[in-house]
């Protein structure tokens, strides 16, 4: 089984954080890791094509342990979809979106060009999910009918407060065929193994999301969870794998 974090960020980000690939590759050894979806950290100046180019070379200089995605600012129009377009032909796996950090709501029309374009594209989209106002579960899952044929990943299981009515709207999110969501900060592990008992094995994807929260202990989520021998393989890097192979240019 190859084990896959689904999502690590890596440079250094304007609001104080930062992640290398050596760095990145000494916590997935610890943990037994053997890829990782590499995403670019909110860069400083806004340059994001700049951003993406550092992923991209990490990752070729990687011998195949990344796999880069390209994060763009919907803010920008035409200039994004055009960066997505740029990246994703020069090898980008997939289009990071964050709205907490860029400020915009995930639903917001300005986001849909970005959305389609990586749906055109054949690449899936992951969100930075659960930001209260920007990318709540129902936010998200309307994001995800513009492209019902085209996967998107959620991190944070989609929503961070999984209780009262937080853990149904997440349901609600996954209610989209397209819809998959990360394990990453997922406090309750009945929601993870609910994931798994109502929509699959291969709508859940283990995640780290490292810098911002703790190999060791994001991987203790799966290990801990009552999933089948099966059901781990899948979670743990078999549906990275699948979701974010080669994608057609």
């Amino acid at each position: 089984m190859t084990i896959i974090d689904g999502l690590v960020f890596l440079g250094s980000s304007h609001f104080g954080y930062e992640l290398d690939a050596a760095a990145a590759f000494t916590g997935m050894d610890a943990v037994g890791t053997e890829m990782a979806v590499a995403v670019p950290m909110h860069p400083h100046r806004g340059d994001f094509a700049a951003a993406n180019d550092g992923v991209a070379q990490a990752a070729e200089k990687s011998g195949g342990r990344l796999m880069p995605l390209c994060r763009v600012d919907p803010w920008e129009g035409e200039a994004a979809v055009a960066e997505v377009r740029r990246a994703v032909r020069e090898g980008a796996r997939g289009v990071f979106l964050h709205p907490s950090e860029e400020r915009f709501r995930i639903n917001d029309m300005l986001v849909r060009p970005v959305v389609e374009a990586a749906a055109e594209l054949g690449t899936p989209v992951m969100v930075a999910a659960g930001y209260h106002l920007f990318a709540e579960p129902l936010q998200l899952g309307a994001a995800a009918q513009w492209t019902p044929d085209n996967t998107f990943v959620l991190t944070n299981g989609g929503q961070f407060n999984i209780s009262g009515l937080s853990g149904f709207d997440a349901e609600l999110a996954l209610g989209n065929d397209n819809v998959h969501v990360h394990t990453t900060a997922m406090y309750r592990e009945d929601f993870l193994e609910g994931v798994v008992a109502k929509f699959g094995p291969e709508r859940l994807l283990f995640a780290s999301a490292a810098p911002l929260f703790t190999m060791q202990y994001e991987r203790l989520r799966v290990d801990l969870a009552h999933f089948s021998e099966a059901e781990t393989e899948l979670i743990l890097g078999g549906n990275t794998a699948r979701i974010f192979g080669e994608v057609s240019k």
